[in-house]
């Protein structure tokens, strides 16, 4: 997938990664890759400025491991990172919504998801 698909959505695509519990850089990484069927394989110079950026931001919490192995960084939601992904997937809904309905060439009003 072209980049500049992702531009506005990879701030969301990360939070919904980080929704299930805390979880370090690269499983983030992996798990985006496997939720989407390899059709998100980003980098690590695309995925790691924007966990620092979100951290900053107060929308992740970052700490380091101190479990076997490796230490790592791992990262978590906040309070407000999760009022921001649902922020997010409401936004997402309406402009997928609007979308499908221009690009699909129907007459009938946007799509939105079940609740």
């Amino acid at each position: 997938m072209r980049a500049e698909t992702l531009k506005g959505h990879l701030d969301g695509l990360l939070l919904s990664m980080l929704e299930p519990g805390p979880i370090h850089g690269y499983a983030v990484i992996e798990l985006l890759r496997a939720r989407s069927n390899g059709a998100f394989d980003l980098p690590t110079g695309t995925v790691y400025p924007a966990l620092h950026r979100l951290e900053r931001g107060g929308l992740v919490r970052g700490s380091w491991s101190d479990g076997p192995g490796r230490r790592r960084r791992v990262y978590e939601l906040t309070a407000a990172g999760r009022a921001a992904l649902t922020e997010q997937r409401v936004s997402w809904w309406q402009f997928a919504g609007a979308v499908s309905t221009v690009m699909g060439g129907g007459g009938g009003p946007a799509w939105t998801p079940a609740s």
